[in-house]
């Protein structure tokens, strides 16, 4: 009987093994608020580490597999790796794999090789290899020695190819794809024997021979493994090996005219590898069969494979086909648009790469096909940033101020903290002048109840500085608020006053004589719809992709201790948001990704349009 996890007991709903489910930040916090479950499961964890004797241990189904290989001494070393294609770049639903084979070898002193099965050399790139590489460097992972190609293997997998035609295990087959298909069989019944199932070896070992010489045209023939045509498994009917294919190979240029099929390649890497724990995502849980059956025939080391659950995300794709598909069609701006969710994008719009750990480590290890809410995802972003991005004040949609009582030819600066949540981080200091830019929003002539932020004849304090009144307002022909007249209090110097007076807003700002000039990008969900395939009759996806996802400010102002930031630097922009430094700035202009905002508006807007209940 499948135990009890963490986080069945913090929910405290028993998940049955197998079945669907949506982790929900509106469903399993349960009115504690999502850091409050987030310690909840954490603590529920360490105590179940405690319990097996090991505090430290996390606990899945998975690394109870290789805790028990190693006491009953199977292994004495742990092997596993991650198998990429080079085909295009890594998206979060990639996080989770990569992240269970990197840290299950951590985790108890093993290897974790990558591997790139760079089977299909119409698809592949060295472009997607060094990304790749790029990707899993900036997420903290090191493969060693461990860099590895299904290509450095194509010599051995020919000659297992030859062992298993000698054996009567595998024939050339002249069967066209059409064909194949009809003699395959359904799912309610089984295959028809290929009328060249049972050559003789001698004519298979010579047309192999010729395939691997280019003597045939692409199509013409195939090497398939005779396995069981009325397997009720479609993955044992005779798959095909080798495939005719006259393409130049990234790597291996012209030598050869036929590739191994995904199927063949995967197993036998892992042997020559001597991976012991081959772990795959769930789809690939009906080609397990298959995968022993090779092993099981050519007698080598017998890797072990195991399923896990994909990752699947609210307002998120992770099909790479689809992906590519806005890449092609100039929806997004290239694999590392900051709106899409490849981990280039991801690192350009600046989100850490300890918050996809952590938000894959809450998600957990299962066999159910998962779907997590966004917002736990950007729970952990915004949890990381607040810890550890230093503060600035940034104006992205300013509002020029004029204090009118401070001298013109003076200016000073006021002392503000770098990061609240870490002490040791000091503080900076924030230049003041006679002209100052606020956000717009955070002025109104005519202002409503519960709006305490700058009004005329109202008094706010400005953060870390002092308290100004705005006595007037200037307006263009069209009676657009361009600029507002205030005083300032001399005596309010740091935020405070001798007679105590209180004011009801504190808002950020920037001396105009100082800021920095800048472009911010505001990024918000690509998607506009949880589930982005599902589209009324006659659409694809792209009908829901949400059209306010990008916004350019293109003249903002940020705090000069801005100048001198690095791409990928980020920062709190108090009051707005986490904002990175994007890879296009310049010398001359800096530009920000907004990374996420300080607060999740979107699910507070959503709950707004939710109609009320009524009271009984």
């Amino acid at each position: 009987m499948a135990r009890h996890t963490a986080l069945d007991r913090v929910i405290g709903v028993r998940i049955p093994e197998g079945q669907p489910f949506l982790i929900r930040a509106s469903v399993v916090t349960r009115g504690r608020g999502v850091d409050t479950l987030m310690k909840d499961t954490m603590d529920a964890t360490k105590a179940d580490s405690q319990a097996d004797g090991n505090e430290n241990a996390a606990s899945d189904f998975i690394r109870d597999i290789v805790r028990e290989d190693l006491k009953s001494g199977k292994h004495k070393k742990i092997v596993t790796r991650f198998p990429p294609e080079p085909n295009g770049y890594l998206h979060i639903g990639h996080a989770k794999a990569f992240c269970l084979n990197f840290g299950i070898a951590e985790e108890f002193g093993g290897q974790c090789n990558l591997r790139f099965d760079d089977t299909n050399p119409d698809r592949e790139d060295t472009e997607y290899v060094e990304s790749i590489q790029e990707d899993l460097k900036w997420m903290g992972f090191d493969w060693g020695d461990g860099l590895y190609f299904a290509s450095d293997y194509f010599d051995q997998l020919y000659d297992f190819a030859v062992e298993l035609i000698q054996q009567g295990k595998a024939y050339v087959c002249d069967l066209s794809p059409e064909e194949m298909r009809t003699y395959r069989g359904t799912v309610t019944e089984p295959g028809k024997n290929s009328p060249y199932r049972d050559r003789p070896a001698e004519e298979n070992l010579d047309l192999f021979e010729r395939m691997k010489k280019g003597e045939f045209p692409e199509g013409l023939r195939t090497l398939r493994a005779k396995a069981d045509m009325a397997s009720p498994n479609m993955n044992l009917r005779d798959p095909v090996m080798y495939r005719i294919k006259h393409a130049t190979h990234h790597r291996t240029g012209d030598k050869w005219c036929i590739y191994p099929m995904y199927d063949w390649a995967h197993g036998q890497s892992d042997a020559i590898e001597q991976v012991t724990h081959s772990l795959c995502s769930i789809e690939f849980a009906d080609h397990q069969p298959l995968y022993n059956w090779y092993i099981r025939e050519l007698e080598i080391f017998p890797s072990r494979q195991t399923e896990f659950s994909r990752l699947n995300i609210t307002y998120t794709l992770t099909s790479k086909r689809l992906l590519t598909q806005l890449v092609d069609q100039k929806r997004v701006d290239g694999w590392d648009d900051p709106r899409m969710p490849t981990l280039s994008g991801m690192r350009r719009r600046g989100i850490p790469p300890e918050a996809i750990k952590n938000f894959i480590w809450r998600v957990g290890m299962n066999r159910r096909d998962t779907t997590a809410e966004v917002d736990l995802f950007e729970f952990y972003i915004r949890e990381y940033l607040n810890q550890h991005a230093p503060r600035v004040m940034g104006v992205i949609h300013p509002l020029k101020v004029v204090i009118e009582n401070y001298p013109e030819d003076e200016e000073e600066t006021f002392e503000a903290m770098i990061n609240p949540e870490d002490q040791t981080a000091g503080h900076r200091q924030v230049p003041f002048s006679r002209e100052l830019y606020i956000e717009r929003e955070d002025f109104m002539e005519d202002p409503p109840k519960k709006f305490y932020r700058l009004a005329p004849g109202r008094e706010v304090r400005l953060r870390a500085a002092c308290y100004i009144t705005c006595q007037d307002v200037v307006k263009d022909a069209d009676g657009n608020v361009v600029e507002l007249r205030c005083t300032w209090d001399p005596e309010s110097r740091g935020g405070s006053t001798p007679d105590g007076r209180k004011v009801r807003a504190t808002m950020h700002w920037v001396s105009a004589q100082h800021a920095v000039e800048a472009e911010v990008r505001l990024f918000d969900r690509l998607f506009r719809t949880q589930n982005p395939q599902k589209v009324e009759e006659g659409q694809d996806f792209m009908a829901n992709l949400n059209p306010n996802s990008l916004e350019v400010r293109p003249t903002c102002y940020v705090e000069p201790s801005v100048k001198d930031a690095v791409p990928g630097s980020v920062y709190q922009f108090e009051r707005l948001g986490y904002f990175c430094v994007d890879l296009d700035s310049t010398d001359e202009k800096v530009i920000f990704n907004r990374t996420i905002t300080l607060r999740d508006t979107w699910a507070r807007m959503q709950q707004q349009q939710q109609p009320k209940k009524k009271k009984k």
